[in-house]
């Protein structure tokens, strides 16, 4: 099986956007890093296929975008439309959040990725106890 994640080829450009990190992905990161929401890790540019996810929580396929005034133009949101139904395809829950929000209203950014969790966490345990596994 072709491996997607962490390739190889995108090392440099993961390495470049974890040192350039925007101010609110700085801010944000200060708040999921080291298991702080739940005790769920959260990895910083990840990446999936040829795509790169501001954040990413491995173990309940969550991916964490922040957005800045780039995204808006028309073209960018196609791209970012197309870009977030390829990642959903793989079984990845996609949130996206604004830069403002992030720096506006942190509590209510980490709440809802907290819900997020909750919400997949009980997905995964109705998906797994309707299969029969425990």
């Amino acid at each position: 099986m072709m491996r997607i994640f962490n390739t190889t080829e995108m090392k440099e450009r993961r390495k470049l956007l974890r040192s350039n990190m925007t101010d609110a992905e700085t801010t944000l990161w200060s708040r999921i890093r080291r298991k702080q929401i739940d005790g769920y890790r959260f990895r910083r540019q990840y990446s999936i296929g040829s795509y790169i996810v501001d954040f990413y929580c491995p173990e309940m396929h969550l991916a964490v975008e922040i957005d800045g005034r780039s995204h808006n133009d028309h073209d960018a949101k196609e791209y970012d439309s197309k870009r977030e139904e390829e990642i959903h395809q793989l079984g990845i829950t996609f949130i996206r959040f604004r830069n403002e929000e992030v720096s506006t209203n942190l509590c209510s950014v980490v709440e809802r990725i907290k819900n997020t969790i909750h919400s997949l966490s009980v997905s995964l345990d109705s998906d797994a106890s309707g299969s029969g596994r425990q």
